[in-house]
């Protein structure tokens, strides 16, 4: 079985496109959400978490609340109007270029994906959309993807780019990413913000445990990818960064996805699943 231990690099960079004897990184996320651009296989890694971890699926909607909530932060307080969606996945419904848009509608938006499903799916809903742009890049390869042509005309690097890596960074095992990172913010100009949503290890009993039985099954799913990372460790993916408050009244730092700066009020408490992903958004001085 693959482990990161080894060097392994996530499968995204192979993309496994329509195999439907392969899991895919983007289909499991769709089943997660409930969605139906998903094999039987894709179930299965979901089920195989499951069994440990009931409520994985809320991993998958933890993650989505928090992008809609900080894209929307970027593009209203920000005044951010270029967005590069890392590893976007399959369209759902409120996409980054739907929240940002309708903010500015002038708004550019590029998806960066390496499958070939996603990039067909992503086409051909946003082909009469002139301002967002899907490009076939492997993620975990920054200097390729900066400098990829489309990359390059669609998004104007001596102006605020957001960049997002949301739901991504869990997928990248070959090692710790934070020269992965490093190599991404150093092309950010002044002023650009990181988004980033990670699953997480919150090193406190019972949860701990938890975590790392999810990393273990996903790790050893047919997905073969999803490492749980302590705060210290995700917080040095930004770095020199200027991390922004999580909520009213808080320090600047790493968050539970579902506890920064939520819509309203928590009328229910998080089980363990959603303590078990969290975000942080920081800005390029």
């Amino acid at each position: 079985m693959p482990s990161y231990e080894s060097g392994y690099t996530a499968p995204s960079s192979v993309p496994v496109g329509v195999d439907p004897t392969r899991a895919s990184i983007a289909r499991v996320y769709d089943a997660a959400l409930g969605g139906k651009d998903n094999y039987e296989i894709d179930r299965e890694v979901l089920r195989q978490v499951a069994t440990k971890a009931p409520e994985v699926r809320d991993l998958a909607w933890s993650n989505r609340n928090f992008l809609t909530r900080a894209v929307r932060f970027l593009a209203q307080q920000g005044k951010i109007t270029q967005f590069l969606d890392c590893g976007s996945g399959l369209p759902t419904a409120e996409n980054t270029h739907q929240i940002a848009q309708r903010v500015n509608a002038g708004t550019q938006v590029v998806y960066v994906d390496n499958d070939p499903v996603v990039l067909a799916h992503g086409r051909a809903i946003l082909e009469n959309n002139p301002n967002t742009h899907f490009v076939a890049e492997d993620i975990f390869q920054p200097g390729r993807l900066l400098a990829d042509a489309a990359v390059r005309e669609h998004l104007d690097f001596t102006r605020p780019v957001a960049l997002l890596q949301v739901g991504t960074l869990h997928h990248y095992t070959a090692d710790n990413g934070a020269d992965l990172m490093r190599e991404y913010i150093d092309a950010l100009p002044s002023g650009s913000f990181v988004v980033i949503a990670h699953f997480f290890d919150p090193e406190k009993p019972g949860l701990s445990e938890l975590a790392r039985k999810m990393e273990e099954l996903f790790m050893h799913s047919p997905m073969g990818s999803g490492r749980f990372r302590t705060a210290s460790e995700i917080s040095s993916f930004v770095e020199g960064l200027e991390i922004m408050p999580s909520g009213p009244g808080k320090e600047p730092g790493l968050e539970l996805c579902d506890l920064w700066w939520p819509d309203g009020p928590k009328l229910a408490p998080l089980n363990e699943v959603e303590q078990c992903i969290a975000g942080i958004v920081a800005r390029k001085p």
